[in-house]
């Protein structure tokens, strides 16, 4: 004898299928979380870059703008 399935769902079935949907739910609003974080961080990472090298570039205009240090004389240490 063969069992069949009835035509109307388990209340076991039934809560299953709703826990496997909300899996799934909650999945992908982990997976959506998670990318639009990394795009946030990434952004993040791009702006902070340009300032750093902006500041370089500012760093090293503003040296070569100031004048070149004289050369310090040595003393003559054979005189004693």
């Amino acid at each position: 004898m063969i069992a069949r399935k009835s035509a109307e769902p388990s209340p076991e079935g039934i809560a299953r299928s709703n826990r496997k949907r909300l899996a799934a739910e909650d999945g992908a609003r982990a997976l959506a979380d998670a990318e639009r974080q990394a795009i946030e961080v990434r952004k993040n990472m791009a702006r902070l870059r340009e300032l750093r090298e902006a500041k370089e570039v500012a760093d090293i205009a503003f040296r070569a703008s100031l004048p070149a240090p004289a050369p310090t004389k040595r003393k003559n240490r054979s005189a004693r």
